[in-house]
């Protein structure tokens, strides 16, 4: 018998496939950025003594730092990706009368917001879990992704980002130009900006003057499909009706927060 037949014959016998599976080269892992953004002072909240003392105030603080950093990963398998966000918001709490120092701590949020993305139809669903009364309620909201913007100049210019060649591109935006640093040899299109993600690559460094991203890590390791597809029990809502409900929470939690304090004051 000639060699080829008793090779056919033998995968035949044990049931071994000649052809590779349509998804063997599917690529799942995890990027893990490190971002900082310019936070806008008027969305501070310092509490003296149980009040709330805005921006602009005699009495608003002067060494606040202006600038956030934060830890965001990048889960994403079989086209579909799940952004994560580390870090809430900080509440300032100062008693003058006691001469103490302030005191800084990280409160966290009053709800969980993670981001989906459909990366072949290149859609959001952005899913917020509010918990109150021992009751859970999901909500998402979808959306499409921003097209990329015009005057997108892509240079020769590459560098080494986490491992991964990446080229340099230079796009206006926001009425500023940013350097935007992206390989191809990672098999999907993604930009942890959305409105700045390139035609194909994923964007593992943006430089801008209010915000920044670099990636200090890729893993390509096994990511369940239902770690990157947002809950089918969540309830659809508008964007601005996700907002609505987002701003409400993050209000009542402030002020139980500066009830607290104002108690602890007296």
């Amino acid at each position: 018998m000639k060699p080829l037949l008793m090779f056919l014959l033998l995968l035949l016998l044990t049931g071994t496939s000649v052809f590779a599976p349509a998804n063997a080269q599917t690529t799942s892992g995890r990027i893990m950025y490190e971002g900082t953004r310019r936070i806008d002072p008027n969305s501070m909240r310092v509490v003296i003594n149980g009040q709330e003392i805005k921006p602009g105030s005699p009495d608003f603080p002067s060494d606040i730092p202006d600038v956030r950093s934060f830890a965001m990963t990048l889960s994403f398998a079989n086209g579909y990706a799940k952004e994560e966000r580390e870090g809430g918001a900080v509440m300032r709490t100062m008693v003058s009368s006691s001469g103490a120092a302030p005191q800084v701590t990280n409160i966290g949020r009053p709800f969980e917001e993670a981001v989906y993305l459909n990366l072949n139809e290149r859609a959001t669903s952005t899913v917020l879990t509010l918990k109150k009364d021992n009751a859970t309620t999901v909500y998402r909201a979808d959306a499409p992704m921003a097209k990329q913007p015009t005057g997108w100049q892509t240079t020769e210019q590459t560098k080494k980002i986490a491992g991964y060649t990446c080229r340099k591109a230079t796009v206006p935006y926001q009425k500023e130009t940013y350097t935007v640093w992206y390989t191809t040899e990672l098999p999907f299109t993604y930009s942890p900006i959305r409105d700045l993600t390139p035609e194909k690559g994923v964007v593992l460094a943006i430089e801008g003057s209010k915000e920044q991203f670099r990636a200090n890590k890729v893993e390509l390791k096994p990511v369940k499909d239902a770690d990157v597809r947002p809950s089918e029990q969540a309830k659809t809502v508008t964007a601005e009706e996700l907002k609505d409900l987002r701003d409400k929470a993050s209000a009542d939690f402030r002020q139980r927060m500066m009830d607290e304090v104002g108690t602890r004051a007296n």
